[in-house]
């Protein structure tokens, strides 16, 4: 069966008092290294080090697809590991619309980051012309089967999958549960064709203003295994009540 995740994406958010806040305040019970938080990058050691205790494993939001070398501003992804790093978001549509990652940049991160030993967050997901259009289904499959070209697992927990409508993400608007499990199925299909059996439990993660007013109802769908979640994940109380529901 996949496993449950709740995955927090602070974003450009969180300053040292409010991680430190943050870090003393959430009560996590249960907690098999499944529930995840990525920070600033400025931020990683500084936040590793006050997860410790909580058991909340540190990852990045964003990953570089280059080895090292002259790429001011990157992310190395031998770097993070040597950090402690466990996992990096790749392909949000924050990435793709403000700074014009493509499907083809993706995947190379995507490689990376599994060759290294993290775990990629592949992002996917539609915008609100797209889905209006019905194009919901082949604008999804369609970054994911471009996000995994010629990539090859091992086992289901070398890559989750973030499901992101962007109509949804910090608008307050969520794609309602039979939505998103309409998506999530399709994108379940895909990955039983892709890696057959090692398909049926890769982790799906639904993101799009997820809050914990919402999230059991999100989770109570066959393919929904978890949260990639964003401004709901920035306070302590608010994160704990999430992957108390996960």
């Amino acid at each position: 069966m996949p496993k449950n995740y709740m995955i927090g994406n602070w974003k450009m958010n969180q300053s040292l008092t409010e991680i430190e806040t943050f870090f003393k305040n959430v009560k996590l019970e249960d907690n098999q290294n499944n529930f995840w938080i990525a920070p600033q990058t400025l931020h990683y050691s500084k936040c590793a080090e006050l997860a410790g205790p909580t058991g909340v494993l540190v990852g990045t939001q964003n990953i570089s697809d280059q080895e090292q070398g002259a790429f001011t501003g990157e992310i190395s992804a031998d770097s993070l590991m040597e950090m402690g790093g466990h996992f990096c978001l790749i392909g949000h549509s924050e990435r793709r619309s403000l700074y014009g990652e493509t499907d083809e940049f993706i995947n190379r991160k995507v490689a990376k980051a599994i060759e290294k030993g993290l775990v990629p967050v592949l992002c996917v997901g539609e915008t609100l012309a797209e889905r209006e259009a019905n194009n919901t289904l082949s604008v999804v499959l369609g970054q994911l089967k471009s996000g995994l070209k010629d990539i090859s697992l091992n086992n289901e927990a070398e890559l989750i999958i973030a499901y992101e409508p962007v109509w949804a993400i910090g608008t307050g608007k969520t794609a309602s549960p039979e939505q998103a499990e309409e998506v999530h199925a399709a994108i379940r299909v895909l990955l039983e064709e892709l890696y057959g059996e090692t398909g049926k439990d890769i982790s799906l993660l639904y993101g799009g203003s997820v809050k914990p007013s919402n999230v059991k109802e999100l989770l109570g769908q066959t393919n929904i295994n978890g949260g990639l979640v964003g401004g709901a994940s920035l306070k302590a109380e608010d994160f704990s009540a999430l992957c108390s529901a996960c």
